[in-house]
């Protein structure tokens, strides 16, 4: 079994896992929250390193990222588990998956090197790190990434916002864009329905900013749990301090799952005010997300052009000459080439 980067050793040959921000103390024989790590007669194991549970071509408005290589396709990957309980998983069955009955973890071998032919065999542009977290099957995302580097493709993680300094120090030379996850911003809807810590996530998200990697942001709007007023004030004024008003906010529809089936869908008036409070912040990019409003394009902040038109995931229209808008020169922020 691999042996897992970034952990410390304690007495009575327990371990501290230093891969997310949970820093995960465990015993001989035990798991950390992402029950994939595991404690194996004091060494701590990665358990899921190499196998996949998800593959997928994907267009990159998918991820979703709009502000890199709009068109273009992403080869797309998961392993098992997640270092988060939300109530709301949209992929529960393979993030938060227990094999504690089974004892064998679902999924197939692929090492990173076959992962990355068959990205560059499928025409991607990108190799993006989803559907589970990627932070925790952590040796398997760095080995590929770093392969997909070498072969000219960008890395992306679609994430949570929980790595630890450490691991993000590791990843960051070969890690090129990520879309994080504000899911809300309050401390107690954090701690209720993810089993995080806002101040954590928020901490990550500027350590993500301060390193230079392209982010987007992604805000699932809840009734009842985060379509507040405050807390959508609360994440729009962040991004536009913290972040700058040229970073993207994708806010999205909520439909009924896993633990949530009995919230009802997003009202579309509530998507309203989060766009609302993002305009009233100052941010140039707001997007909206699982809903069909017209809301996806891009324009330009100056002149108002249209510089990417978008139709769900197709691209209808790419007004953009070397990262500007096509029709008044304006820089337009990004990863365009």
């Amino acid at each position: 079994m691999p042996t897992a980067l970034l952990y410390e050793k304690l007495p009575d040959r327990s371990v501290r896992c230093q891969l997310c921000r949970h820093r995960c103390s465990i015993a001989v024989g035990k798991r950390g929250r992402c029950r994939i790590r595991e404690n194996q007669g004091g060494v701590l194991a990665a358990l899921a390193d190499s196998l996949v549970v998800a593959e997928q071509i994907d267009p990159i408005e998918k991820k979703p990222l709009f502000h890199l290589l709009p068109g273009s396709r992403s080869y797309s990957l998961a392993s098992v588990g997640c270092n988060f309980k939300c109530l709301h998983c949209q992929n529960a069955a393979i993030a938060q998956y227990d094999d504690q009955d089974s004892g064998i973890l679902p999924g197939r071998q692929l090492d990173p090197a076959e992962a990355v032919r068959r990205a560059l065999a499928g025409n991607c542009r990108s190799v993006a790190y989803t559907y589970t977290e990627p932070t925790v099957w952590f040796e398997y995302a760095l080995a590929t990434a770093r392969l997909a580097a070498e072969a000219g493709l960008y890395n992306i993680f679609v994430t949570n916002g929980y790595i630890t300094p450490e691991a993000l120090t590791m990843i960051a030379p070969v890690l090129h864009a990520a879309n994080i996850d504000l899911k809300g911003f309050s401390a107690d809807f954090y701690h209720r329905v993810c089993g995080a810590k806002l101040s954590e996530v928020l901490d990550c998200i500027r350590d993500y900013r301060r390193r230079g990697i392209w982010i987007e942001l992604t805000t699932l709007v809840i009734p009842g749990e985060n379509d507040d007023q405050q807390q959508l004030n609360g994440i729009a004024r962040f991004i536009a301090e913290e972040l700058g008003p040229d970073t993207p906010w994708h806010v999205s529809r909520f439909f009924p799952c896993h633990r949530m089936l009995d919230h009802p869908p997003t009202p579309l008036t509530s998507l309203e005010r989060a766009v609302e409070a993002g305009e009233r912040a100052g941010l140039r990019y707001v997007y909206e997300g699982n809903v069909s409003t017209g809301r996806e394009q891009t324009n330009c902040p100056h002149c108002g052009a249209l510089v990417v038109g978008r139709s769900g995931y197709a691209i209808t229209r790419l007004n953009l000459r070397d990262g500007s808008c096509g029709s008044c020169g304006q820089a337009i922020a990004g990863l365009w080439g």
